[in-house]
Formats: structure tokens, sequence, C-alpha cells
């Protein structure tokens, strides 16, 4: 299938990237602004996370409702997040609706109102969230984990904590907008029945004039891994495992994503089938490769009953590091099988396509094109996973727990 991919960096810094799909009728896109949880305020941790959700409450000509009003009425199927490093603005609607939402858009990143009486609404918001974490045990243990696994302030998450959302003022909050919402490294992506000269001329009309200032990226701190248990009285203990893989731009990235698959992805994956199958010892297991530019880890998940937690701890982790020892072509069929079906979902899902540009540019300054994608797939097999599992084999662990009792284990292989 050819695509027709389009790219253009204006002078400010700001990447505009296209993908046009004459056979849909809609239009996806996906604004990302670096200003992500890692820039908050050691004193106002989750100031980026109430951000995302004040600034679409009033922006350019419009107050709240009517900016909502003016959003609902072009249809905008819209959403907001926040990641480590950016922030994520994204929307599909019916492409005749494309230019007139993204004009919207260009108000909210711009010229929002962040309106001070409602920021109590934002931060309650926040703070209920901040509580439901503690009644979901299997959340709480995966934060709990990238905070210990990652090194500061990576190892962030966006919903903060109780003293930064409780103490954030709205003077902090602007101050905010202020330095890091700007055009360098900004990316606009759009994928859907679009018009590539007029899309750039419109992004050119509603950005070229926004001057970039210097923004630099967050100071890393040491790794630090380190394994804990939270004690608490559950029914099941919950158990977090990460170790470091390698990144996107590695030549051995698809092998450690072919690895990963081996483990975990369907109901014939390893740990569901040695873990969960043959021994009983959980009812939910799975693992995840996380990539950022220039460090990748493999997180997994699962939880047992306390009394056969040691066990579940134990079994886990001894199919992560027997890895190595072999693989079957038939689990790298099934692998690639599923990798498969993802890209051509991903291929026929605006949004998807929007998103994934985003993020290849993000993080490599290109995007992939799906015959460089189908190729890494065609050519894993089970010796190019052995190979790449032996030379960054599962080792020193990051494990921590979550349930009534302390479970033993070593920190490395």
């Amino acid at each position: 299938m050819h695509q027709e991919i389009y790219q253009h960096t204006f002078a400010n810094g700001l990447t505009l990237l296209a993908e046009r799909m004459p056979h849909v009728r809609s239009a996806a896109f996906s604004l990302s602004v670096r200003a992500g949880c890692a820039y908050d305020p050691p004193e106002h941790l989750g100031l980026a996370g109430i951000l995302s959700e004040l600034i679409m409450r009033g922006a350019g000509s419009r107050d709240n409702r009517e900016l909502t009003l003016a959003l609902d009425g072009l249809g905008v199927d819209r959403s907001e997040s926040v990641g480590l490093i950016q922030m994520y603005f994204g929307g599909a609607t019916l492409a005749r609706n494309l230019g007139p939402a993204l004009e919207l858009y260009a108000d909210i990143l711009r010229r929002p109102h962040l309106p001070e009486e409602e920021l109590e609404a934002a931060r309650s918001l926040a703070l209920q969230e901040l509580q439901g974490l503690e009644d979901d045990p299997q959340s709480k243990v995966m934060v709990e984990l990238r905070k210990r696994h990652y090194p500061a302030p990576l190892n962030r998450d966006q919903r903060g904590d109780e003293a930064g959302v409780s103490a954030l003022t709205i003077n902090a909050l602007r101050s905010f907008y202020q330095r890091y919402f700007q055009p360098a490294e900004m990316i606009v992506s759009v994928a859907g029945d679009i018009d590539w000269p007029k899309l750039r001329d419109l992004i050119e009309r509603l950005y070229g004039d926004w001057r970039p200032q210097a923004v630099a990226m967050p100071f890393v701190g040491p790794d630090g891994p380190s394994s804990e248990h939270m004690t608490k009285d559950l029914d099941q203990t919950q158990i977090g495992i990460a170790y470091r893989s390698v990144p996107i731009n590695d030549p051995g990235y698809y092998a450690a994503r072919g690895a990963v698959g081996v483990l975990s992805g369907g109901m014939s994956a390893r740990l569901f089938t040695e873990v969960r199958e043959k021994y009983g010892l959980c009812y939910a297991i799975h693992a995840s490769h996380e990539t950022m530019k220039d460090r990748a880890n493999v997180i997994c998940f699962t939880a047992g009953k306390p009394e056969r937690a040691q066990e579940l701890l134990e079994r886990t982790l001894h199919e992560l590091k027997r890895l190595k020892d072999g693989i079957e072509g038939e689990e790298v069929a099934r692998v690639q099988a599923g990798l498969k079906s993802s890209l051509i979902m991903r291929q026929e899902s605006t949004g998807a396509r929007a998103s994934q540009m985003a993020s290849d540019w993000y993080l490599l300054g290109r995007v992939r094109s799906v015959e460089e994608i189908q190729a890494a797939i065609d050519g894993l097999s089970p010796e190019s996973i052995v190979a790449h599992l032996r030379l960054c084999p599962p080792k020193d662990f990051t494990i921590v727990t979550l349930g009534p009792k302390e479970l033993a284990h070593s920190h490395s292989d």
C-alpha cells in the first residue's frame, strides 16, 4: 500500500506531519507540546496534569461553555493526556471540519484563559484521581514500580501527589504555561482525507508568528533501581517487575519486542501458559515494552493469593530468565501475526496513524514506513531473538510488591 506522508518544519521549530488517506471521510489530529510532568516543579507535582484539564476551559474569544459547544458542534472526539516529556491533545472529526477544529486548538494552545475560578474544580478532579489510586492496587503497584526503577524525573506519575496538587496556585499554572508552551519541537500530526498544501498553509497561518524560546530538557538523575514491599491487607498480592531493554533506535529493538511478544500477548504466550494455566497461580499476568528516546524497559505485572505469591514471583522470574535458552518457531510465528495484525489495524485508523507519526518523529526524528516495519517483523526468527537476549538478558530486576507479606527475591539473574 502506497503511503502519502508529508513533513514540514517551520522556521519557529514546529513540525507538521500528515498522511493522506483518501479512502476515509474523517481526519484525526495529534498536537504535542514539550510540557510533560517531568517539567513539574518539585513543589507542585501534578501541575501538568491539572494544566491539561484547565487549558480546555476557555480559549480565545470563547469561555468554557462556548468552547465546549464549539468542539461538540464540529463533532470532535477529543482527548488530552500528559506524558513524561510531552502533553498531548488529540481529536478526530469529519474531514470537512478539520480546519475549524484546528483553529479552535490554536486558540487552546496559544490563547487559553486558564480561569482562576475553574482551578478548584480541576484540583478536586485531580485529588479524586489520586485517592482512586489507593483503591486500585494494580495501578498503585505500577506507579510505585516506575518510581523506583526509572531515574528522576522520568519516574514521575502525571497525577503528582496530594501535597503538590493542594499547594498549586493559578500563578504557578500560568507561569508554567508561559515557560513551556511554545512552538519549538511542537509536533502537529494529521491523518485522513486531507489536502496537504491547504493544511500546511493553515498551520503556517495559525502558528507561524508564534516565537520560540529555549527550553532545556529536564536533567535526568542517576539510575537507582530499588526494590520495595508495601504492606497492605489485600486479597491478592500485587507484583510489579521491571528490567532494562533497548530503545526504538537500537538495532535490537524489534528482537526485544519479539521477546516480549513470546512472553505476553495472548493465551498461548509463555507467561499465560506456564504461570497461569499450568500452575493456576494468578488470573492476570502480562508484560510490555516501554521505549523512550535513549532508554527502554520491560514492565511486568501479576497478582495472586498471598499464600502462593512467593511461588508466583519465582515462577515469573524463571520464565523471564529462561527465555534466552531457546524459542520455538511457532512462538515467533504467533508474535509476527500479532504484530502484523496490530500494524494493519493502526494503518486503518486515522487516530492511530496521527499518534504513530507523532511518536516516530519525537523518538526517531522521522516517520517509519509500513514497509520498513513489515520487513523488520518478517525478519524476526528464534535465532535473532535469542541472540538479542544473550546480549541483553533479563536481569537486575526492580521488584515492587503490595500485599500482606514481603516476598523474598534477588535483584540479579
